[in-house]
Parts: C-alpha cells; structure tokens; sequence
C-alpha cells in the first residue's frame, strides 16, 4: 500500500468514526425524546438528519475517488468496499433514529402510558452494537465482529418480547391501541438499527477472514 493511499484509508477511518458518533447520538437523542414525550427533541434530531446525509455523500465520494486513483486490489479493495458499505448501513441508522424521533410528537398527543417494554434497555444494547461494529472495522478484528452478530439474536428477542406485551396489552385495553403502536414501532426501528450493525460486522468478518458470515454453515455437530 502507498504512503499516500494509507494516509486516506486512515482519514476513512477517522471519518466514519465521526460519523458513527453522530448517529450514535442521534438515535440516543430519538429514545431520549420518545421517553420524555419531547416533540421538540424530536424534530430537533429531524433537522440534524442532513448532516448525516451529507457526511454519508462525502465519505463515499472519498471512497470513490481513492478506488479511481490507486486502483487497490486483494485486502486494500475489500477495505474500500466496506467502506462504502458501511457507510450506508450508518446512514441508514440514522434514517431509523428520525423514525423514533417522530413517535415522540405522535406520543406527546396521545395519552400518556407507561412503556410497554424498557426501550433504555434495548437501546442500550443497541448502541454498543453500532460502536462496537465500527470499531471492529478500524481494529479490523474478526472476533469483536462476531461478537455483534451473535448480539442481535439478544436484540431479536427483545422485540419479540415487546409485541408480545404490546398485543396482550391491545387486547386488554384497546383504549391504548393508539400509543402502544408508537412504542411498537420504536421497537422494530431499534431492531432494524441493529441488523444494520450486523451488517456492519459481517463486512468486517469479510474483509479480515475473506468468509461471508451471512451465508456461513456451522459445521459442528
């Protein structure tokens, strides 16, 4: 790898950190709002959802032009691709926090419940997923990638176990049907954030072991 091609996957690096951060934060700001029934928290991370785009826009034409001008082949292309990859997967993190942040305005409306499930909880594991996914990427280690895959069978779980409190609650008190579809659908976008981290994690597996996670069979009895 060139002195010069080195020096740019390292600002890579360093900028899907800082976009990491950002997203991070923007869905801790989405659960924040939807436990305070905060309408204004929640268009707040709305608004910030454009900075998110445009670092997304950015990293990737990075990538881009580093593939245009140094041509990488072997482990240096499989670095770029994730790049690019995973750039998406964080943009598309913060695409679900704008979601979480609108059931805060639609909650504020409505009467106020206890939620239904610990959404702090669940985000909370979460949001060590997306850290931990990124940071396996600039580690490029294999095994802290593994471990976020195995921790969304935890996250899984966990919203299967919010619908089912949320349809044994419907049923009892369909007076509720309105708000506890909002917290409904804070679940499976805290879900689909951590399939993204999944994603993430198994790009890295790809780049440091050259296995696909995703379609790889155990061959323990």
């Amino acid at each position: 790898m060139s002195i010069h091609m080195h020096r740019e996957i390292e600002q890579l690096k360093g900028a899907l950190l800082g976009l990491c951060g950002l997203v991070e934060q923007q869905i801790a700001d989405a659960v924040r709002a939807v436990l305070d029934r905060d309408p204004d928290l929640g268009d707040q991370v709305e608004q910030k959802d454009q900075a998110i785009d445009r670092k997304e826009i950015e990293i990737e034409e990075s990538a881009l032009k580093l593939l245009a001008l140094y041509q990488p082949v072997a482990l240096d292309l499989r670095f770029v691709i994730a790049f690019i990859k995973i750039n998406s997967d964080l943009e598309r993190i913060g695409d679900l926090a704008v979601n979480i942040a609108r059931k805060a305005r639609n909650l504020s409306l409505l009467e106020p419940i206890r939620p239904p499930f610990d959404v702090d909880v669940m985000w909370q594991g979460v949001k060590t997923m997306v850290r931990d996914s990124v940071d396996s990427l600039i580690q490029t280690n294999a095994d802290l990638a593994a471990d976020v895959c195995h921790r969304d069978e935890e996250v899984d779980r966990q919203k299967r176990s919010a619908r089912q409190m949320i349809e044994k609650l419907i049923a009892e008190q369909p007076q509720l049907v309105q708000p506890l579809l909002q917290y409904l659908s804070v679940s499976r976008n805290l879900e689909r954030a951590a399939d993204h981290a999944t994603n993430i994690a198994e790009d890295v597996i790809y780049l440091a072991r050259g296995q696909i996670h995703r379609h790889h069979v155990s061959t323990t009895p």
